[in-house]
């Protein structure tokens, strides 16, 4: 809008992509990273995966074991098997070129493999204006697929013991070729960087969709050494890198969930009266020497300002100022206040913990408060007025 360009007709919001059958979510560590996901398989594979298994009008399911499956099925197996086992025959019986023979006539399926290869791209753009992108994948790889079926059928290592038959197996290389660069071309928004690589394997360049339409578009096709596009893998080599990351989340998760715990009552200290203790088991109390309680730094702060938190509706952040320093609090005491009761207030803070973010924002302390069994929620105040930044104790 600010550039002046026309505005989009149409926006398409997906459904969620779960992690198994949940959602995911930091404090469960169950959230699968792209990052993780690019560093062990390539960005394509993961562009793949999230774009293929990610339905229309449902929510995508993706894991570890599902990733893996994938990868090895589709990408591994499909598509770079295709390649590499066909660029390895054109090198080896013809020495790396094939060429479109004048006056060839189709034989056996080759009509019905041709026919599937020049409709795909009409298929792939109707599935594109309807947002359906996961289909649209899947009719370009059903393209590889029918090549992979078509080698079956006319099986060039039977042709290429009879040299009788050497027409018809550069007829079928041939074929194979175009099928595949055709795929590549309608492949290249997806995995732009896997269709790069079989251009250059195919000496070919990118087809338009009108272009995809043709089949025999190269007169001579030149092939060149082509590492593995999709190396396959190893689930079982692969599983300790995956605990790595499931440990390290799990860590992070749990640290997260303690300094949630601590601030719980909005980072308030609260204590239960005896009342409520009634009935408990009687608590063990670690007694502390005075040194311990001397490292406690607890002062009176004049709240200056204070906002709800952005992110959490249970925080609120507070400017508070200790004399003639000013910080920032996070405190989860929203239910119990509104921003504009607090403004003006002087309440006792600890003031000497380690700073840490909570939902993005600094806390340089917190505030301390008392709660009883009945739900009553006081904060801590001086009785008479002293000056902010003077210390207890």
């Amino acid at each position: 809008m600010a550039l002046g360009l026309p505005l989009p007709k149409q926006i398409f919001g997906h459904p969620w992509l779960l992690s198994g059958d949940d959602k995911m979510s930091k404090s469960k560590g169950n959230v699968i990273y792209s990052d993780d996901l690019i560093r062990l398989f390539g960005v394509d594979a993961a562009r793949y995966y999230v774009l293929h298994e990610m339905p229309f009008d449902d929510d995508g399911v993706i894991s570890w074991d599902l990733f893996v499956e994938k990868y090895n099925s589709d990408l591994a197996n499909v598509l770079g098997n295709l390649v590499s086992r066909t660029v390895a025959m054109i090198q080896k019986y013809f020495g790396g070129t094939v060429v479109l023979r004048e006056g060839a006539a189709d034989e056996g399926t080759d009509g019905d493999f041709k026919a599937v290869a020049t409709a795909a791209a009409e298929i792939v753009v109707k599935k594109g204006d309807e947002l359906r992108v996961a289909d649209a994948l899947s009719a370009i790889m059903n393209v590889f697929r029918r090549a992979n079926k078509y080698i079956d059928e006319t099986a060039p290592w039977v042709l290429a013991k009879d040299p009788a038959n050497k027409d018809r197996l550069n007829d079928v290389l041939y074929n194979l070729s175009q099928a595949i660069v055709i795929g590549a071309s309608l492949l290249a928004p997806f995995l732009p960087g896997t269709s790069a690589k079989i251009f250059t394997a195919f000496g070919a360049s990118e087809r338009t969709f009108e272009e995809c339409g043709k089949f025999a578009l190269q007169k001579s096709v030149s092939v060149s050494e082509c590492a593995p596009l999709f190396a396959r893998a190893d689930m079982k080599q692969i599983l300790p890198e995956i605990e790595k990351i499931r440990e390290a989340q799990m860590a992070a998760a749990n640290a997260a969930n303690a300094a949630n715990a601590a601030n719980a009552a909005g980072g308030a200290a609260s204590g239960k009266n005896a009342a409520e203790k009634a009935g408990e088991e009687k608590e063990t109390v670690a007694e502390i020497a005075l040194e311990d309680f001397e490292k406690v730094r607890l002062q009176v702060g004049e709240i200056v300002a204070c906002e709800k938190g952005e992110k959490s509706s249970k925080l609120l952040h507070e400017t508070v100022k200790f004399g003639d320093e000013t910080r920032s609090v996070v405190s989860g005491i929203a239910k119990h206040f509104k921003p504009e009761e607090l403004i003006g207030k002087k309440v006792v803070f600890v003031t000497n913990l380690k700073p840490v973010k909570l939902c993005g924002v600094l806390s340089e302390g917190m505030i301390l408060a008392a709660e009883d069994g009945d739900g009553n929620f006081s904060l801590i105040c001086p009785e008479n007025d002293v000056n902010s930044g003077t210390r207890l104790g």
